[in-house]
């Protein structure tokens, strides 16, 4: 079978321990590192009841987005983390998030929040 999966969450796990990834106003940005990825891959949670996260200001998260780094590229890591973190620092695009009604909004809204930022 496939290895990798299970580091994925051994990886996360292992990066909560440092310290709660809960970046404050009901978000959070799980991340970590790992060796077999060429690029920073993320994956976005909406959560139907937010859940005890430990986040800075000890709100309960119900929006994640978990960030995965190739563990060579630092720069790539730092950027990306960078990116989700202005994006749930706004309050707009984290109330449009949750008021969106499907996954095929979410995404439109998240494709045009990272275009937004690139620009």
């Amino acid at each position: 079978g496939d290895q990798r999966r299970p580091l994925v969450g051994v990886g996360l796990i292992e990066r909560e321990r440092l310290g709660p990834t809960g970046f404050g106003g009901g978000t959070a940005i799980p991340h970590c590192k790992l060796a077999d990825i060429d690029a920073p891959v993320g994956v976005f949670v909406r959560l139907a009841k937010p859940i005890e996260y430990g986040a800075v200001d000890d709100q309960p998260v119900d929006l994640a987005f978990a960030l995965f780094s190739p563990s060579q590229d630092g720069a790539a890591h730092l950027k990306a983390l960078a990116e989700v973190s202005r994006m749930f620092r706004d309050e707009r695009s984290c109330a449009d998030l949750r008021s969106a009604n499907d996954a095929a909004a979410i995404f439109a809204l998240l494709s045009s929040i990272e275009e937004r930022d690139a620009a």
